[in-house]
């Protein structure tokens, strides 16, 4: 019998006990003694209230852009910067998520992945979310994330490392003297400070004049401005910010006296405070939006792991293919760069704008770029492989697109650059390094048989004599000539009206930020990669802010893949971190690059060497 029957029992049996007379006559029988005792014995449901969801995402390193395979080997598959966006944005959407919690690490971005971040964390408080940011040891562009959440914690112990911008040029002149080797040089441009470190002690008079100029609107926008615009209640004033800057680092008491963050918390107590902020308890999902990692690990997912990723089955539905030009540019497939990351091979980007050529769900394609440029040679492949897609073709330039960066963009119907991205360079140069010197001290002599007078061009043991420098600086003119008259082809095509004597002002390996691009019609508009795809659907004929997928390429490569490529043969790419941190070892890497690569493509579109910005 149900707890209801027994109920409505009990009333019919007591019922016959209670006089007549002594029940009101508008009595109804709810209001009778024995109905309500019956009522109060009923227990009533407890409401089960669900703790708020908080999302966690974690942001540490350099935010690599380059396209990842998909399976992870003994982990969850490894991520590049557009998928950290996306589980951001994720979050934004996400309706049971009420508020994101970013742990930010030791960040080694630009302003332009800066910017796309900032954009991102802006779309989740739009939603209407709270955004808690914790970082242990901020630097400045570290700081500058941090400052865009409602509420940015430190530890005690932390330092706030807010003291500006910098930039430092180290110059191997005097090393390579050291070492008994040489360099020629041949350069278009009197901007063009890529060959400086080699050939000088200081900067030059024209370098240092770029650099400056890009500190300056880097420092005045992303720094004082972004402090003025994500604080408004602060009230701070551009002169009081130079200021404290000026006066910085600073230690946690100090900072939060100064407003420059909320609290001063350890992680448990910054967490446990969530739910005094939320008012609710609280359900923090660490790394919110990961892919898991595989729980199969025999031996046959093994192999698959190191083999090629499988080809998923792709839909009918129209796309928009994103391809990504992420490193240094050099001919052939490209791989592991020598200073980490990846490089961009000319014959990788080629067939990735074939495949999306061929492919008829794809409508339109996005040219996400972040390289500082490379060889003139791939350079030029690639543009042709752009400006002969029959599908609209818009570029997104990300930390840095400059010299041959800036070359593969050209071709593209419109360019977005992020405000603080680092472009232009539109110049040229040759480099060789001559190792004659160093062979002699080592005891070694060579001697030549030749045929042709410029036959020793491509010898590194020898500088060029003055016939073959004389036919090297026509190829280097050449060349520069035709880097410009396309540049001035694609800005007239992008509607910029522009003439070449007006573009060679802007040339001559001279470097701009994003901003100082678009005010001189290098690019078309400030913008993230987002913009620049809701741009590419709308030429495809699309809602702009419409779903439509992603076709990524060129697609991720395994373990297997780069090794039977030869990518993995790279000596310097397998230098563990740790080691490359130590002083020196980085700056040695660096110089040991184009050292290494010289004998190949000796003709560079490059953006400086040996600039380190901080």
């Amino acid at each position: 019998m149900s707890r209801w029957s027994l109920l409505v029992l009990c009333g019919f049996v007591f019922l016959p006990f209670a006089p007549a007379q002594e029940t009101p006559p508008t009595a109804t029988k709810e209001d009778t003694p024995s109905a309500k005792k019956a009522v109060k014995s009923e227990p009533k449901p407890v409401e089960k209230t669900e703790p708020l969801l908080i999302a966690h995402i974690k942001l540490t390193g350099e935010l690599d852009e380059s396209p990842v395979s998909s399976d992870g080997l003994f982990g969850p598959p490894p991520e590049n910067f557009k998928i950290k966006l996306d589980r951001i944005h994720k979050a934004a959407k996400d309706d049971k998520v009420k508020a994101l919690f970013l742990e930010i690490g030791d960040l080694s971005v630009g302003f332009g992945k800066l910017h796309e971040l900032k954009i991102a964390i802006a779309a989740v408080r739009g939603a209407g979310k709270k955004v808690f940011a914790y970082c242990q040891d901020p630097g400045t562009k570290t700081y500058l994330l941090g400052l865009t959440a409602d509420v940015f914690a430190i530890p005690e112990g932390a330092t706030v490392n807010l003291v500006g911008l910098r930039a430092e040029v180290t110059f191997y002149k005097d090393t390579l003297a050291l070492l008994k080797l040489e360099v020629d040089v041949l350069r278009m441009g009197e901007f063009k400070g890529a060959v400086e470190p080699f050939l000088r002690d200081s900067l030059s008079k024209e370098n240092r004049a770029q650099i400056s100029s890009m500190l300056d609107d880097n420092f005045d926008h992303e720094i004082v401005a972004a402090m003025m615009a994500a604080r408004p209640a602060r009230k701070w004033t551009a002169k009081q910010l130079n200021e404290l800057i000026d006066s910085g680092p600073f230690t946690a008491k100090k900072a939060l006296a100064l407003g420059l963050v909320d609290r001063v918390a350890y992680p448990d107590e910054f967490e446990a405070g969530f739910k005094k902020d939320l008012g609710g308890s609280v359900k923090i999902e660490r790394d919110y939006g990961r892919a898991k990692a595989s729980s199969d690990l025999n031996p046959l997912s093994l192999l698959s792991a190191f083999g090629s990723p499988k080809k998923k089955s792709e839909s009918k539905k129209d796309k928009i293919a994103v391809i990504y030009a992420v490193g240094p540019i050099e001919t052939g497939k490209g791989g592991a760069s020598l200073l980490g990351g990846e490089s961009v091979g000319s014959d990788t980007l080629v067939e990735a704008f074939q495949e999306a050529e061929k492919n008829p769900t794809v409508k339109a394609i996005v040219l996400r770029i972040d390289s500082p440029g490379g060889s003139a040679l791939a350079s030029d492949l690639i543009w042709r492989a752009v400006t002969t897609s029959t599908k609209p073709v818009v570029a997104s330039m990300g930390d840095v697109a400059a010299s041959g960066g800036y070359y593969i963009a050209m071709g593209t119907n419109t360019i977005y650059a992020e405000p603080g991205t680092v472009t232009g360079s539109i110049g040229v140069f040759g480099l060789k390094i001559v190792t004659g010197g160093m062979e002699q001290w080592a005891g070694m002599k060579t001697d030549v048989v030749s045929r042709g007078k410029n036959s020793g061009v491509n010898s590194s043991t020898f500088k060029w004599t003055d016939s073959e420098r004389a036919a090297m600086q026509a190829t280097i003119e050449d060349i520069y000539d035709t880097f410009v008259d396309k540049a001035v082809a694609g800005r007239t095509k992008a509607g910029v009206k522009i003439t070449r004597e007006q573009l060679l002002k802007l040339a001559g390996g001279r470097v701009w930020t994003g901003r100082q691009a678009k005010a001189n019609g290098l690019v078309d508009h400030l913008g993230t990669l987002d913009d620049a795809i809701a741009d590419a659907k709308k030429r495809a004929g699309a809602d702009p802010k419409a779903d439509m997928e992603l076709l990524i390429l060129p697609r991720g490569s395994s373990f297997l893949d780069k090794l039977m490529d030869g990518d993995m043969k790279t000596p310097f790419s397998a230098i563990p971190a740790e080691l490359r941190t130590l002083p020196g070892v980085e700056k040695g890497l660096r110089m040991a690059a184009p050292l290494v690569r010289t004998r190949q493509d000796m003709i560079k579109a490059m953006l400086p060497f040996g600039v380190e910005w901080k």
